[in-house]
């Protein structure tokens, strides 16, 4: 395995690692408590992993010219789960959002799925079409009514942030892509009425703000969540209160396992452990950036950094959301937070990372060798020429 590729694994298993753990501290006792198996959670988690490693692999070894030209049937198969997603006899339920179609004794949410599927047609669609890019009629709108049918289906749900996931990374395709920035300006201003719609036009999404803005205005209703994330980051200090010593998962923050992961590793571990994983994430963006600037085919540049842009985007606003910095989102911490459907097909982007990462150490090998196989064969006509001189 070539060397970018190399750490790309290892520092995505290294957060995996960290995920195992703390899905354990922060879920063993609800687990107890509401299926009677403190391994509940954790072995669940665990067949997700597996199937991610399954996935990564095929993400590593398959080219990812592949996932460009299936790009239209994945899109496709996404549309059409999220439409099952709204048949009442075949999607789940749960706190008053329809976002998961059940399948044994696992479930599986579309809405991830159509991220990964939006982010391989942008790319397709941008990369094949440089020659038409900067039209409106063939350029823009093509790629914006498939992003916007993509924003719509998911919004139905209903999920503001994953729309706003799609949304953000879409657009940042679009202007790598070379679409005109004044069309771009254009669906941005004509966006922020429908936005700000979005949110005032919904009574909890409403409170959401409010307790942004002011979480102990209202302590035991809307905002209790954010002021027990407070409470455990701050009960942490240096070194934390100790592994699978946390006071806050006892039925005190809300989600401790999924969404509010990263209060818990800030309590139990403390500052350093919240560091550490902070410097992982900043590790592996920072080994996917270099790998889309440096792959020069634009198909893959365009797949790279959509791939980079959506869990850059996701990991920001979740911590944010813990740390009180930006309003409540139900965004999960990647690959860190409980939840098989977002950890698997992350794990694959991972994978398409690195199979980027190898195309560029082999160029880079093959690069060297032929330089030196010209000067292997230019030093002996140098040599010569200078005794001719002589």
């Amino acid at each position: 395995m070539q060397k970018t590729a190399y750490l790309l694994f290892y520092t995505t298993l290294f957060l995996i690692a960290v995920g195992l753990v703390m899905i354990y501290s922060t879920s063993a006792i609800l687990a107890q408590e509401r299926f009677g198996d403190a391994l509940f959670f954790l072995r669940k988690e665990l067949l997700w992993v597996a199937f991610g490693v399954v996935t990564l692999y095929v993400g590593y070894r398959v080219p990812y010219e592949f996932w460009g030209s299936a790009s239209l049937w994945i899109l496709i198969l996404s549309a059409i789960l999220l439409v099952g997603v709204m048949v009442p006899s075949v999607g789940h339920q749960v706190g008053g959002a329809r976002r998961w179609l059940k399948v044994g004794g696992f479930s599986f949410q579309p809405s991830e799925l159509a991220k990964y599927a939006t982010i391989f047609f942008l790319a397709k669609r941008l990369s094949s079409g440089q020659n038409r890019v900067k039209s409106f009629v063939h350029g823009f709108l093509p790629p914006i009514a498939v992003l916007g049918l993509m924003v719509v289906m998911i919004l139905i749900q209903p999920d503001l942030g994953t729309t706003l996931g799609i949304g953000t990374v879409g657009m940042i395709l679009l202007f790598v892509g070379g679409v005109r920035f004044t069309y771009l300006l254009g669906l941005t201003l004509i966006s922020l009425p429908a936005l700000y719609y979005l949110i005032a036009g919904a009574a909890y999404r409403r409170a959401r703000i409010l307790a942004f803005l002011d979480p102990w205005k209202d302590p035991k209703g809307v905002g209790f969540q954010i002021i027990q994330s407070f409470i455990a980051l701050g009960s942490g200090g240096l070194t934390g209160v100790g592994l699978g010593e946390s006071r806050q998962k006892l039925f005190y923050l809300p989600e401790a396992h999924t969404d509010f992961i990263f209060s818990i590793i800030g309590e139990e571990l403390g500052f350093l452990g919240v560091l550490m994983v902070c410097l992982a994430f900043f590790f592996l963006f920072v080994l996917g950036f270099r790998v889309v600037l440096k792959t020069e085919d634009l198909l893959g540049h365009l797949m790279g950094l959509g791939i980079v842009s959506l869990l850059a985007f996701q990991t920001v606003i979740n911590m944010g959301v813990v740390t009180g910095t930006l309003p409540t989102k139900g965004l999960p911490l990647p690959f860190i937070s409980f939840g098989g459907t977002s950890l698997v097909l992350n794990m694959a982007g991972i994978g398409i990372l690195m199979n980027l990462a190898g195309r560029l150490d082999q160029r880079r090998n093959r690069d060297s060798r032929e330089s030196l196989r010209v000067r292997v064969k230019a030093k002996p006509r140098r040599l010569f020429a200078r005794r001719r001189k002589t």
